[in-house]
């Protein structure tokens, strides 16, 4: 069994799928890890002041989602039972989600919302002290069907990494389990955050995908380059392996900008080009893609910083 410890009660961490973006739905493998930079939690307006219109959005927002969730409830298809009685009253008091995770950057935003509102409101949950590997598939398939509700198809990995903030492998649709990642080390290698400064559109994105997967030439590629490097990227990057590693994110960063050119944002199309030709770094896609954030790696952050010149990096994790 796997003790987990949240910084604080009710509070959720964004998440960073560290590989596997749409690979997972071909059944490649997947790692994603927990993101103390962000985080979100519930909370209720302070009675007396006047709420701001996010607030008020949120709360709106909840009371949609709600429904939905109960409608499922209603017709025996939600595979977690909610209170639905006290999630109504609180939505009526003015709950809402206080989060300072970026919609649309593929860090989790929804992921953290369905992670807190199963927390809080499941009956009979899974709980996130406690988890094992049958745990996980249960909360994954949990999960998949409530975030389905915002992005019209959910693999409910970014709201089970914000609930047991602990960092999982995914070998396959049927076989997950929490990893251990290597020691932080203070060297010149980095994996960073570029923010393209716009959000990105998940479910039409999604859609182009499972619209090319009706292509089998893209199937053929997908399983004959795609998810091989993907794959050997983790196993590569769990076991330190940098040399390796490094030569299979060149070639997992081409295959994305060659061949999935839609989710990669058309100002950054250059910058990502400009890393492949000069090796200073290889870009790839954090979530789906299409604006948000951008993953870098990088053997040499100064060099990277050098290249990239007027964008901003925020990094994730040095080796």
């Amino acid at each position: 069994m796997t003790k987990v410890k949240r910084e604080r009660e009710g509070s959720f961490n964004s998440k960073i799928l560290l590989f596997g973006e749409y690979g997972i739905i071909q059944n490649s493998m997947g790692l994603s890890i927990p993101y103390d930079s962000f985080k979100g939690n519930l909370a209720f307006k302070s009675e007396g002041q006047p709420s701001p219109d996010s607030t008020t959005e949120s709360n709106a927002s909840l009371l949609r989602f709600a429904t939905y969730l109960k409608t499922l409830q209603d017709s025996g298809e939600l595979h977690a039972q909610m209170d639905m009685e006290r999630l109504f009253a609180d939505i009526e008091r003015g709950i809402y989600f206080e989060s300072s995770i970026p919609q649309g950057f593929g860090v989790g935003s929804s992921g953290a919302l369905v992670a807190a509102l199963y927390d809080e409101y499941a009956i009979n949950k899974v709980e996130a002290n406690e988890i094992n590997k049958k745990g996980l598939k249960e909360l994954k398939k949990v999960f998949s069907q409530m975030e389905s509700y915002f992005h019209g198809t959910s693999s409910g990995m970014d709201p089970l990494i914000c609930y047991i903030d602990l960092p999982v492998l995914i070998k396959s649709k049927t076989n997950l389990d929490t990893v251990v990642l290597p020691e932080e080390k203070a060297g010149q290698g980095a994996i960073f955050l570029i923010d393209t400064g716009r959000p990105g559109r998940t479910q039409p994105l999604v859609q182009y995908f499972l619209e090319k997967c009706q292509e089998k030439a893209f199937v053929d590629m997908c399983r004959e380059k795609f998810i091989p490097y993907n794959d050997q990227c983790i196993k590569d990057f769990l076991k330190g392996e940098t040399k390796s590693l490094f030569a299979n994110l060149y070639h997992l960063s081409y295959f994305l900008l060659e061949n999935l050119e839609p989710m990669v944002p058309k100002l950054f199309r250059g910058v990502w080009k400009r890393g492949l030709d000069s090796g200073a770094y290889y870009l790839k896609l954090c979530g789906s893609g299409g604006g948000g954030f951008i993953l870098g790696f990088t053997e040499d952050l100064e060099k990277a910083k050098e290249q990239l010149g007027e964008h901003q990096i925020k990094v994730i994790k040095r080796f």
